[in-house]
């Protein structure tokens, strides 16, 4: 499929967005200084076009809903996409999809780079012909109107080739090749899941559509003349990635990065499981934990999760920056929602939950005096080593410059607020 794309303006990251490439086992930035990708996930994009049929976004996407995430001192944000309304295929409405929706999410990730925010571009649901978990409430779910065990071979590559081909000349931009794969809930073994999860096709038993594997996809990138970043999580819903190495799709750019997602609910949520599945990961090539949350509206979980992930110089995004609802609440998600909430309103109020990433990130930025997202490393260091006072360590807050975050007056960080615990 060939997808015809015009956007109104040039897609480039102005100075102040953070640039990441791959060198060894770390991120750095456009001048070879080890960075982090720090941030939230923004979520609504991937299923408001398909639910309704005048809007993309879930809440606010203009400047002031991005300055909130920015005074949080967030360094990125993760985009959730959907494969049907950025082609523009089967039936969903033109307004809302093909080149109306494209124009939008170029619109936002040039305001997030205004902002001095990355952006890391995932495909979320995708086409196929599958019935279990939430799609077995769906009247069609083989279209992209819910999450999907891997992505299909009919649409998948033709949407990386168009997000590639839009994106290829901003730096700022991070592809996530597929949010969440689970393979391993229908193939026999997990061998056969890795097998399914890197080529596809003929390997991927059990699956009533065709499939196409991370190698499929991260050669379309490569192919539309991306050089970005691209990020690739592992199985059991990017939470296990034990496989990844002896899978590793081959990458001509060099530039590859590995995917992770820790929930408190997850089957690796131990700090025992991350030294035994995770940290050798770490140790050979960049870790950017793109989801991480709990489930009980307290940030316990996340405050020593972010703490290992200091230590290890990784990077992470904490899932969601949604008003907190009775449909997103702040507790809850392993319960039918699609929680859990960071903040109580698009003004940047914390719920009990997002103060603890808000104050993690506030610590961090103070702790380096400067962005989060740029990691001074110790003399003579090849790798990113955090500083002895690792960011994990909170306390008093100081004022913290904002660095390379681009503000454009006459806003200023606000206040930090009490956040109160509401029942959904």
């Amino acid at each position: 499929m060939r997808t015809h794309l015009t956007v109104p303006f040039a897609l480039r990251a102005p100075a102040g967005a953070p640039e990441p490439s791959v060198s060894g086992r770390r991120l750095v930035n456009a001048h070879g200084q080890g960075l982090r990708l720090l941030g939230v996930n923004r979520p609504g994009t991937h299923y408001e076009c398909v639910q309704t049929t005048d809007r993309i976004f879930d809440g606010p996407s203009g400047d002031a809903s991005v300055q909130a995430i920015a005074s949080w001192h967030a360094t990125a944000v993760r985009v959730t996409l959907n494969e049907d309304c950025w082609l523009g295929i089967n039936g969903v409405s033109p307004a809302v999809s093909g080149a109306a929706y494209r124009t939008a999410i170029a619109g936002y990730v040039a305001r997030l780079h205004q902002y001095g925010l990355a952006a890391i571009l995932t495909l979320q649901w995708s086409d196929g012909d599958y019935t279990g978990g939430t799609c077995q409430q769906k009247a069609d779910p083989a279209g992209a109107v819910c999450q999907k065990p891997m992505p299909d071979a009919a649409h998948a590559a033709a949407f990386w080739t168009s997000v590639a081909s839009t994106f290829k000349n901003d730096h700022a931009a991070v592809f996530d090749l597929f949010s969440e794969p689970f393979p391993d809930r229908l193939m026999s073994s997990r061998p056969a899941a890795w097998a399914c999860w890197l080529r596809g096709g003929r390997f991927c038993t059990g699956f009533s559509y065709q499939v196409a594997g991370m190698q499929t996809l991260l050669r379309a990138v490569r192919r539309a003349g991306a050089t970005n970043v691209v990020a690739v999580g592992g199985i059991n819903y990017a939470n296990d990635d034990s496989g990844w190495r002896a899978n590793r799709p081959a990458d001509p750019a060099h530039n590859l990065a590995a995917s992770w997602h820790s929930y408190s609910w997850n089957a690796c949520h131990t700090k025992a499981c991350w030294d035994q599945q995770i940290a050798p990961l770490a140790d050979g090539v960049p870790l950017i934990a793109d989801e991480i949350g709990e489930d009980d509206c307290a940030h316990s979980y996340i405050d020593t999760l972010m703490s290992w992930l200091d230590q290890r110089g990784a990077s992470y995004l904490a899932w969601g920056w949604k008003a907190q609802s009775a449909r997103f609440p702040c507790g809850d998600f392993n319960h039918g929602n699609a929680g859990p909430s960071l903040i109580t309103s698009y003004e940047g109020t914390p719920t009990p939950y997002g103060s603890g990433l808000e104050d993690h990130l506030t610590a961090c930025a103070s702790a380096r005096g400067g962005p989060a997202d740029r990691l001074r490393l110790a003399p003579g260091a090849g790798s990113a080593t955090p500083s002895k006072s690792h960011c994990h360590r909170l306390g008093t807050h100081r004022e913290t410059r904002l660095g390379k975050i681009t503000i454009v007056p006459p806003w200023r960080p606000r206040p930090k607020q009490e956040a109160t615990r509401t029942k959904s």
